[in-house]
């Protein structure tokens, strides 16, 4: 039997993105940060295309700096959840100093008046007091607490917590120490009066209003938001309060750089149509995020303005379904998304959670919320008699009506890093 060449013809159908479509699919997932950085790039390729910044105005300040400059408390709801957490990360950070029994002691009672916010509640004298020990001694370990992360923790007030910021960043030259001196001038947006204390420029100020706008004033709530802490940057969303108690969201527009198109000579039309595309994507991008971060605060509305401890079971189906978009989009489009609201800044997948139910109801409570109302408990329990896990279980359902397992519970309480009750007891 021979085997001889033969020639067939067959037909297949097969999928395949086109090159725009591949690059508007990357966008949509990135965040401002990443898609300033590939804008950049493309604008230095292409001649077409022009990016334009666009600079926050003097007192325009992001949503997580409401209420820095009057206070460094919070409200009593977000305490307690903030609480525990904050403290189990300060303890396991101070355990690993290796301070000596005497500044360990010291470093203990700092920890305690420390409030939810980061900052110290009381003065240094009035610790030092306590324990009997001398003020330049309890500075020199509140100076070795200072280095903890995040940067800012432990400070004596909101200048103090930005000097520890812009120095662990490499930005305290002398004109960010000169603006930290007048801060309540910065706050008001007096840039002129300003500058012409401090020797500066006009576009000096302007600078570091924008590098002091990045830092977060109140570095203790990145333990008190859903989810992993977030870093601080510029946010993709912010959430602001109306007059009727509602919730704006809008575009950080200083986050991302304006996109515009010009014929430039000495360029072809491919690159002329790449800008174009790119400038398409990019807007395409910002509805898509608009959309889905209104639908996502429209369903959390409690969350926003009570805490974590209010989320509402959501998934990204249910947004998809409501925007009439698919899943894969959604959640393409949270993906690396941040949401900056007075009470901290949060991840947008993170405001997506299971729901826990009594009995055969619908969910009433996110997993989030349950774990935040747990803390909560904790905070608030007697530090002499700690609740066990099954009694935090019992407190739990009598609070909300939903009962968790005593494993759920310890699960909970070791995702905060916070130590079992033996361990909690203190006299």
């Amino acid at each position: 039997m021979t085997h001889r060449p033969r020639i067939q013809i067959s037909q297949s159908m097969r999928l395949e993105l086109n090159p725009s479509l591949q690059a508007a699919i990357g966008i949509l997932r990135t965040d401002a940060g990443g898609l300033t950085l590939y804008l950049e790039e493309q604008a230095a390729a292409n001649p077409h295309l022009r990016l334009e910044r666009v600079a926050p105005l003097p007192g325009d300040w992001l949503p997580r700096w409401s209420g820095a400059f009057a206070g460094s408390g919070l409200d009593p709801d977000l305490a307690a959840a903030a609480a525990p957490s904050l403290a189990a990360h300060v303890t396991a950070e101070i355990a690993r100093l290796s301070l000596s029994p005497r500044a360990h002691r010291i470093a203990q009672a700092l920890a305690e008046a420390l409030e939810p916010s980061g900052w110290l509640g009381r003065p240094v004298e009035a610790v030092a007091a306590d324990l009997q020990a001398s003020v330049p001694e309890t500075t020199a370990v509140l100076e070795k607490l200072q280095t903890i992360e995040p940067a800012g923790l432990f400070a004596r007030n909101l200048a103090d917590c930005l000097r520890i910021q812009a120095r662990e960043a490499g930005l305290l030259d002398p004109a960010m120490e000169a603006v930290l001196d007048h801060l309540p001038l910065l706050a008001q947006g007096e840039f002129g009066r300003l500058g012409r204390l401090a020797q500066l420029t006009a576009e000096d100020v302007a600078a570091r209003f924008r590098l002091i706008r990045r830092m977060n004033p109140k570095p203790g709530t990145l333990f008190a938001g859903p989810g992993p802490a977030v870093a601080v940057r510029e946010p993709d969303l912010v959430a602001r309060t109306t007059a009727d108690g509602g919730w704006e969201i809008a575009l950080n527009r200083s986050a991302l750089p304006t996109v515009s198109v010009r014929r430039a000579e000495g360029g072809d039309d491919q690159a002329l149509a790449r800008a174009q595309a790119l400038k398409q994507a990019v807007a395409a991008r910002n509805a898509t995020l608009l959309r889905v971060g209104r639908e996502i605060a429209s369903r959390q509305q409690a969350a926003l303005t009570i805490g974590p401890a209010a989320l509402m079971p959501m998934t990204m189906a249910e947004i998809g379904e409501a925007l009439g978009l698919h899943e894969s989009t959604i959640s393409r489009t949270v993906a690396g998304a941040s949401l900056d609201t007075p009470r901290g800044t949060w991840w947008l997948r993170q405001m997506f959670a299971g729901g826990r139910a009594s009995g055969d109801e619908a969910p009433t409570l996110s997993a989030t919320a349950l774990r935040h109302r747990l803390l909560g408990l904790i905070g608030a329990e007697d530090a002499a008699h700690p609740l066990t896990d099954a009694a935090l279980a019992a407190a739990l359902e009598r609070e909300t009506g939903i009962r968790l397992p005593r494993r759920t519970v310890a699960h909970y309480r070791e995702l905060a890093g916070i130590p079992p009750s033996h361990r909690r007891k203190r006299r």
